[in-house]
């Protein structure tokens, strides 16, 4: 895929550039936004309790997500570093490896979800009258958590190959058949039985299946000629401790955050369904403020990855930057066009007049919140993609537990700010985790790269060979 000559390297240049590797992302996060938002204003003509109900479980289902993570993350970052430094045999590899012990830990992970579904409902203080919901829905999507394994496995072994595009189609393609089966089980057309809220469980499990035969195919032909099923019963031990070696720590990162939205969702959880709901319609409406965002730190981090394998640290500093300010630009103007429509979104979910009311003046905090987490992605991303997780996770873990738990806990129950004291303890763990990821980032500069920094502009000034690739 990597070859060495002027040809292939121009069009390996066009594939990883930053606007290259984001737009199918884009487009991508976008269409799950919209499709996402149709999922939850269906949903809620269920009821306002069958939201809150998705809402948590949604949490509680993130979490369980990071397990994989161990594996998928730090399989995509090597994936990337190695076809930069042209070593596609170990890249395809990884791949195969990643695979294999993702989808391991995916059947352990289902068995447990479906034998022990009430324990963990009371871990989440999931309110008394709406746990024969809970129960319903968390067992049939926790049973799925092999297939959810597999299709993240797969799509992230992809995407950092360069290739984002064809899984932004398979996702897409997921998403509308999900949408689809949502309207014929919860309105009971096209033939299908009026099965409310199991039925929405029952056609995620069914659209994630579908996507993933077509990931496999898609995976088994990412790196040239098609993998073999015997592949996968072969481990190189020295590539799988990199991998782990890398992963543990953006599994920590990934796992900390998520339990701490966990945590937090579960004081919600306290204050009552309506807060709860309350909670899930604002994150499915600020998914949208940020989903471009999200973008730039995901296409960054797979360019930063290549570059780093490639030595090419002017053009990895120089990028990560750019996609910061850019990023920051975005997610502002989207928060803008939320706020100019914020009483027709709101009114798409509920006509509980306490929960709009609640919702509109916590909208206005997005202003804050939404480029202190742009900051936060796009720093930390290129962190980790130059395989500095472990650092990462030192800080960002009681940055996040203090100011992200205690702070929000404090504010939102002992003095009762409910949830303003909520964003205010997210606010604040988004901009100081930010800040320290920041300064990391500028102290790699000034000494791991410093010396290559000094080589590369000598170099620009003799003979301007070397050139920054346009974004």
């Amino acid at each position: 895929m990597f070859r060495k000559n002027k040809a292939s390297s121009s069009s390996e240049e066009s594939k990883l550039s930053i606007w290259a590797l984001t737009w199918p992302i884009m487009i991508e996060m976008t269409l799950q936004f919209m499709l996402g938002t149709a999922d939850t204003v269906m949903v809620s003509r269920i009821s306002d309790d069958a939201v809150a109900v998705v809402g948590i479980s949604t949490q509680f289902f993130n979490a369980v997500i990071v397990l994989f993570s161990l594996v998928c993350s730090g399989s995509g970052i090597l994936i990337a570093q190695k076809l930069g430094a042209n070593k596609k045999l170990e890249a395809r590899q990884i791949g195969v490896m990643s695979v294999a012990i993702t989808a391991m830990i995916g059947i352990v992970v289902s068995i447990l979800l479906v034998s022990c579904t009430n324990l963990f409902i009371n871990m989440l203080n999931v309110p008394t009258e709406i746990r024969s919901l809970a129960h319903t829905y968390m067992s049939i999507v926790g049973g799925g958590m092999i297939i959810t394994a597999l299709n993240l496995s797969f799509s992230t072994t992809v995407r950092n190959t360069g290739d984002t595009r064809s899984p932004m189609l398979i996702a897409v393609g997921m998403n509308v058949l999900h949408i689809v089966l949502n309207y014929g089980f919860i309105f009971g057309a096209f033939g299908l039985p009026k099965w409310g809220l199991y039925g929405v469980a029952l056609s995620m499990i069914i659209a994630r299946a579908t996507a993933m035969l077509f990931q496999l195919r898609l995976f088994r032909h990412a790196f040239g000629e098609r993998i073999q099923f015997r592949e996968f019963l072969t481990f190189n031990r020295k590539l799988l401790k990199e991998v782990v070696k890398l992963g543990w720590p953006l599994s920590m990162n990934g796992a900390s955050w998520t339990f701490s939205q966990l945590t937090i969702f579960s004081f919600i959880a306290t204050m009552g369904a309506e807060q709860l709901a309350t909670r899930t319609y604002l994150n499915t409406i600020e998914s949208f403020a940020f989903l471009f965002g999200m973008s730039l730190s995901m296409g960054i981090q797979i360019r930063i990855s290549y570059l780093y394998g490639a030595g090419r640290y002017r053009e990895m500093y120089s990028d990560s930057y750019k996609v910061l300010v850019r990023g920051i630009v975005i997610v502002l103007v989207n928060t803008g066009i939320i706020l100019l429509f914020r009483h027709q979104l709101l009114q798409l979910f509920t006509d509980d007049q306490r929960i709009i009311d609640s919702a509109l003046s916590l909208l206005w905090l997005n202003l804050i919140l939404q480029p202190g987490k742009m900051w936060n992605m796009a720093i930390g991303q290129s962190l980790n993609a130059i395989g500095d997780s472990r650092n990462v996770m030192y800080y960002t873990l009681p940055i996040m537990w203090f100011c992200a738990v205690v702070v929000s806990y404090y504010l939102a129950v002992p003095f009762e700010y409910g949830l303003l004291g909520i964003y205010i303890g997210m606010i604040s763990d988004e901009y100081v985790r930010g800040t320290v990821s920041f300064l990391r980032w500028r102290h790699h500069k000034k000494t791991k790269f410093a010396s290559a920094f000094r080589s590369s502009s000598a170099q620009l000034a003799e003979d301007g060979s070397t050139k920054p690739v346009s974004i």
